[in-house]
């Protein structure tokens, strides 16, 4: 069974470590260096009051994926970002629908009116997760640079609260 709980310092280290999985691997996150326990709590307090972090594990208490909102400049502020991440081989079994219908209710109580997600191009797995949540897509970047010299598409989209 899928258990969803808030995320805290304490979950930053298996959290980077799944998270440093997806990096490596390549192709579904614009990140390109590993991260860091620190990094992760850094992140967390980075915006309080204005940012929710959930994560999903199993009977056993194993981490299986993890999803956070928050404000970004780029945004107005009734709008805020969503990251998602599920340990690779586990994508399709209902990890991410806990963690959204979590986090839409959090970006609900923190008063924000709708979500953006965006998304590389390549990432098909990652589209196809959004557009089942009902997110539509608003705007499309071209070649966005990545670090290292790499470039992608990123596709913008929203989902309305």
């Amino acid at each position: 069974m899928i258990h969803i709980r808030p995320a805290g310092p304490i979950d930053a280290a298996p959290m980077a470590d799944l998270l440093n999985v997806i990096i490596a691997a390549g192709g579904t996150t614009a990140m390109t260096d590993p991260v860091t326990p620190a990094m992760l709590k850094d992140w967390m307090r980075a915006t309080p009051g204005t940012a929710a972090w959930h994560l999903a594990e199993d009977d056993g208490g194993t981490l299986l994926g993890f999803q956070w909102i928050e404000p970004k400049d780029a945004l107005p502020p009734d709008a805020c970002d969503i990251a998602t991440f599920v340990q690779i081989g586990r994508a399709k079994l209902g990890i991410g629908s806990a963690l959204f219908d979590r986090t839409r209710d959090a970006a609900t109580t923190l008063g924000y009116t709708w979500i953006n997600a965006t998304i590389r191009a390549d990432n098909t797995g990652g589209l196809a997760y959004y557009q089942s949540r009902g997110f539509e897509t608003y705007d499309i970047r071209r070649n966005v640079p990545l670090p290292g010299g790499a470039t992608v598409d990123r596709i913008s989209k929203r989902f309305d609260l």
